[in-house]
């Protein structure tokens, strides 16, 4: 830019400014203006707002006031409401609860709620009147309450016929034929269980009804709400024990003593022991479970002492039959009284584990312990009886004598009961683990079976002494100690016996056999050896005198030999060896050695007597019909029956 033009420059600023400066002065005078007018403007708002301050103040009035009548409408219709559930609750209330206890107890809750909601404030005074005749409402539905409960604990508490319960046990298994029994087989005692009903699953019967259960639940509660919990107490246990007590004594439950138990006779007893331990089952599997399982239902969420109150309505029940067992395991011991202790036992530990579910808790402790008791006392008798047994067998002093030499009574009662305590060998091993600990309980059976083998063994060697004939000792023993052995191995105590007690007896029979043939058969013998006859090797010597025999001799020894062998044929025949096997056996021992004896002796002496008078006089028996008649001994034949 020039300097000549500076002069324009500065011209063209101060028009600019001055323009500038009266639009500012322009500006100030709106403004001013503006101020003028907003302040009119907040003059005339501030006195139209105190003109219609008065208007808003009634506005707020009159909503509140519309509120505070809602309110006021809402809870009269509260109220007027809990007046109409009053009297349809009432009408309710007055008919009772036997045709309609659903609704009935629908009402009582209504009336409840009633009294709650008047309960909740303070401010319903003018509401005292229908609190009272709420309150005397809920007080008759409480007596008509207990009398339905009563009504219902009544009608549904009906006894149990015994038919029902067998057939809610499970079905035993078909029993064995008669096949099974024989050649050796044995029949078990026939009051034990079955295997397999032990562990068997029961069908559960039904005590009450279930729809029934929710309504007696719900009544129960009511009754224990309004205070009355003892006559909902009184009511459920006499009810359902009287039903208990009456279904076991339909069963055959019965109290009897230790006196009673004694006075009987064995096999009635034998039969009342096998009855009780089915009431057993039935009762602890079917009605006291049973029992059990509706008392929980019914008093379940109340508060309400339902373990005391089935403690006694069982008590009576429980100690009537734990009594019978207690009778039997205290009265006077004696052998055939150790099955029936182990079937009792075996009950008693197999329901135990039912028992301590069934009786929990501190109200029912004097059952349990009660159980447990006569399982022990019971396992204790059986252990005494063990050695009573042994005792007695050792001590056995009847005079029965079998005069034919067979297997002795004695014997067979011993080994049927040895047979027996087989068939309870589960049962024994857990009862020897009662007492015995840190031993194997199946070598404690073998102990004691041989105990009682060996005490047998002994009494028979005592019983042999009887016979004045020392053969017929020997056959005796030889049959005993047979019978002995064969039973074991054909029975289950061949596993726990072992096979060294079997050899070693069958050892015991032999060393019989060979005494007996020795004695019975020596002095026979000897007359058919005599001392230097044959030496020439000559079949019919010559010389007789050079052979020291004498003709006279031959007939004396022949005369002897049918005699002695007629005696032994009359005697022995009449003796008696039961098991087939052993008396062929011994028939061909015999045989063995008379035999060649006598047709060695008949062949070399033979002639000395054949061509002299009656011949048949010495020569009675050929050899043939010697051995034919060595198979009529031991058949046990008597006198008559002999054949000629």
């Amino acid at each position: 830019m020039g300097v000549a033009n500076l002069p324009q420059t500065m011209e063209a600023l101060a028009r600019r400014a001055s323009t500038l400066r009266d639009s500012l002065q322009r500006s100030q005078g709106n403004t001013e203006t503006m101020v003028d007018i907003l302040g009119s403007f907040d003059h005339r708002l501030s006195a139209l707002e105190a003109a219609m301050r008065p208007t808003q103040v009634r506005t707020h009035a009159i909503r509140m006031a519309h509120e505070n009548i809602d309110k006021t409408i809402k809870a009269a219709d509260a109220i007027l409401s809990q007046f109409d559930l009053a009297r349809r609750a009432e009408a309710t209330i007055l008919r009772g609860p036997h045709e309609d206890l659903e609704g009935y107890l629908e009402a009582v809750d209504l009336l409840k709620g009633i009294v709650r909601f008047f309960s909740s404030s303070k401010n319903f005074k003018s509401s005292e009147g229908l609190l009272n005749h709420v309150n005397n409402l809920l007080s008759k539905s409480a007596l008509k309450i207990e009398e339905e409960f009563k009504q219902l604990m009544s009608t549904y508490s009906k006894p149990i016929e015994p038919d029902r319960l067998f057939d809610c046990l499970p079905k035993p298994p078909r029993a064995p034929t008669a096949d099974h029994e024989a050649d050796g087989g044995h029949s078990t005692h026939s009051e034990h269980p079955p295997k397999g009903l032990d562990t068997a699953i029961c069908r559960t019967p039904t005590l009450i009804p279930p729809r029934i259960l929710p309504l007696l639940h719900d009544i129960a509660q009511q009754l224990v709400q309004a205070g009355n919990q003892q006559s909902c107490y009184r009511i459920y246990r006499d009810s359902r024990g009287s039903a208990l007590e009456v279904s076991l004594r339909k069963l055959g439950v019965e109290k009897l003593s230790k006196d009673d138990v004694q006075r009987m006779q064995w096999e009635a007893l034998e039969a009342k022991i096998g009855n009780w331990t089915q009431f057993m089952r039935i009762a602890v599997k079917l009605l006291l479970a049973g029992e059990r399982r509706i008392c929980d239902q019914v008093f379940d969420g109340i508060n309400f002492n339902k373990d005391q109150c089935f403690a006694e309505l069982t008590g009576s029940s429980v100690m009537t039959l734990l009594s019978f067992g207690d009778a039997v395991a205290k009265s006077k011991r004696s052998p055939e009284k150790l099955f029936v202790l182990l079937d009792m036992y075996e009950v008693m530990h197999e329901l135990q584990s039912e028992v301590e579910v069934i009786f929990e808790g501190r109200f029912c402790s004097e059952m349990r312990e009660a159980a447990l008791g006569l399982a022990r006392r019971l396992a204790l008798t059986a252990q005494e009886t063990f050695a009573d047994f042994e005792e007695a067998v050792e001590k056995d002093s009847s005079k029965t004598i079998v005069q034919d030499g067979t297997v002795h009574p004695l014997t067979s009662y011993v080994i049927n009961y040895v047979k027996f305590l087989f068939d309870y060998q589960s049962t024994l091993k857990i009862l020897f683990q009662e007492f015995e600990t840190g031993s194997d309980t199946e070598s404690q059976l073998a102990v004691v079976t041989m105990k009682i083998m060996q005490a047998l063994q002994n009494n028979l060697d005592g019983k042999s002494k009887q016979y004045k004939d020392p053969a017929l000792t020997y056959i005796f023993l030889m049959n005993n100690i047979h019978y002995m052995v064969r039973s074991v191995r054909r029975s289950e105590a061949k596993d726990i016996l072992g096979d060294d007690w079997i050899q070693r007896h069958r050892r015991v029979v032999q060393q019989n056999a060979n005494q007996y043939k020795r004695v019975a058969w020596a002095k026979i013998l000897q007359t058919l050896s005599v001392q230097g006859a044959g030496s020439t090797g000559s079949s019919a010597p010559a010389d007789l005198s050079s052979s020291g025999v004498s003709r006279a001799m031959i007939k004396e020894r022949f005369k002897s030999f049918n005699t002695q062998f007629e005696e032994l044929h009359s005697k022995q025949s009449q003796w008696t060896i039961p098991d087939q096997e052993l008396r062929e056996s011994l028939r061909l021992a015999v045989a063995e050695v008379l035999l060649p004896a006598y047709r060695s002796f008949v062949k070399r002496f033979g002639n000395l007597v054949e061509h002299g008078k009656n011949p048949n006089k010495y020569i009675r028996y050929s050899p043939e019909h010697v051995d034919q008649l060595l198979g009529e001994f031991f058949e046990g034949q008597q006198f008559s029956e002999q054949k000629r």
